[in-house]
């Protein structure tokens, strides 16, 4: 007789939390081992999360749109028919006090100041006199913006069995119909004096390093653009959020520099264009140039394996496995970087049907948590769109990321024994984006110029 508590799995290397989408079972279903119990979103990735146990869930410690952490229990599960105890709220409390216990000051002055502002700035509104089901975070957006019962009964919802969602809500918001675009009363001065001098009796001082007062002060005041007729206002995605937080994080973080090589694949194409035919009626796969491309990533990964680390503090990791991320592009204009684990393992073939495995379910957002973790190096096409090279951005916590560029028919001066001429060779560029805290110059423009020696020096007589 016990219980099993379903925690959040880790997702990968970058993600600390996900946000709770679906619920797929009640409690007091019956659940068996690796059945999905609800669902999860995060910047890389939808997935599902298996019970680990047999049992019958007895408790959901989450709603839907709630936010989770890795590692957070999101469902208690009774295994062999066993009833759920108060003993865990007990253990978790008491564990929750031992730990907490040093901040317990601090934390009592966030609430009772979050208890004024609410106090002094959000009216009395009461969800309670309805029928129709809504979120504890779907009502704070409500509070927060001042929408009454009736105004959020006549909101559309996109959600299971139309319940309205977080994007559902923001999106009402963002379309200035809440109060019917009259801004919420306040309430008066006096009302709220008493809460404001209890919060500054309960005030702690908080010790501010000179230097980050400095910085405080020379923060310029970013002007918020003012809205023009005929603009269209679109907010951003949830996975486009975290985008945003991702890309932001790692200009922060690592020193972005850039090496560009050209590259004669003529040879590549020409034997490409040769096989292709007979290798997809063989495997049943496409040939792509992709998988050629990570070949030579991977080869040059294994020759200069400086370049497949990432850094933590001031130790650098390097890495056991290669694993060689590709960016993928989906159609509502985010992006996914799918991972193909010990690249360097794999042959041609093996190369070609993992990429067109990886591509295809990425498109159809079918991709594995497991899929989209611990790469060690990443690799995006721009070409595929026409673009000559880029600069891309690292893909933290790895230390390099490597854009090919469209191949074109240019003309060129071709060395031969008998004397230089000129003809017309299928190129490219190779461009490396690399972080120059642990990846000096010689070794960034040396491992991109290995990739390109590699395709330069392609048989065109190859067997596949």
């Amino acid at each position: 007789m016990s219980k099993f508590e379903l925690k959040l799995p880790q997702m990968g290397e970058s993600v600390a939390e996900a946000t709770l989408t679906t619920w797929l079972k009640e409690v007091g279903d019956t659940i068996e081992m690796d059945e999905a119990v609800f669902e999860i979103a995060t910047d890389k990735v939808d997935s599902e999360v298996p019970s680990e146990v047999d049992g019958i869930l007895v408790e959901k410690l989450f709603n839907i749109d709630d936010v989770v952490k890795v590692g957070q229990t999101v469902a208690i599960i009774e295994i062999n028919g066993s009833s759920y105890e108060s003993d865990h709220d007990q253990e978790s409390h008491v564990t929750s006090v031992k730990d907490e216990a040093p901040n317990k000051a601090v934390e009592e002055l966030e609430v009772a100041v979050l208890s004024a502002k609410e106090s002094a700035a959000a009216p009395v509104i009461d969800y309670s006199g309805t029928d129709r089901f809504y979120s504890p975070l779907v009502k704070n957006i409500a509070k927060q913006e001042g929408i009454t019962l009736a105004e959020l009964d006549t909101i559309s919802g996109t959600g299971s069995e139309g319940r309205v969602t977080k994007n559902d809500i923001l999106d009402y918001v963002a379309s200035g119909k809440a109060n019917g675009g009259q801004p919420v009363v306040e309430k008066k001065e006096e009302d709220v004096t008493p809460v404001v001098e209890k919060v500054e009796q309960l005030t702690i001082p908080v010790p501010v390093k000179k230097e980050e007062a400095k910085q405080e002060e020379v923060k310029p005041a970013l002007e918020k653009e003012q809205p023009s007729n005929g603009d269209e206002y679109i907010p951003l995605t949830r996975m486009g959020k975290l985008i945003v937080q991702h890309m932001n994080a790692s200009v922060a973080t690592s020193a972005h520099v850039q090496s560009f090589v050209e590259v004669d694949v003529t040879n590549v194409v020409n034997w490409r264009n040769k096989v292709k035919d007979a290798f997809e009626k063989r495997e049943g796969e496409k040939l792509t140039f992709t998988p050629i491309f990570m070949e030579a990533v991977a080869i040059a990964l294994k020759k200069y394996p400086m370049v497949n680390i990432s850094l933590d503090g001031d130790t650098i990791i390097k890495k056991k496995n290669i694993n060689i991320g590709m960016a993928a592009a989906l159609a509502d204009g985010n992006l996914i970087v799918p991972v193909i684990k010990n690249a360097d393992q794999l042959n041609l073939v093996g190369m070609a049907k993992a990429v067109n495995d990886l591509a295809k379910r990425a498109r159809n957002n079918a991709l594995k948590p497991d899929e989209v973790k611990d790469g060690t190096y990443t690799v995006t096409n721009v070409g595929t769109f026409g673009s000559v090279f880029g600069t891309p951005i690292i893909n933290q916590p790895q230390v390099g990321i490597l854009a090919l560029g469209a191949i074109r028919k240019m003309p060129a001066v071709v060395e031969t024994k008998e004397g230089d001429f000129i003809a017309i060779r299928s190129k490219m560029y190779l461009s490396h984006s690399y972080d120059h805290r642990v990846v000096n110059g010689a070794l960034g423009g040396m491992f991109v110029k290995a990739v390109a020696d590699h395709l330069e020096a392609w048989d065109v007589n190859r067997e596949i």
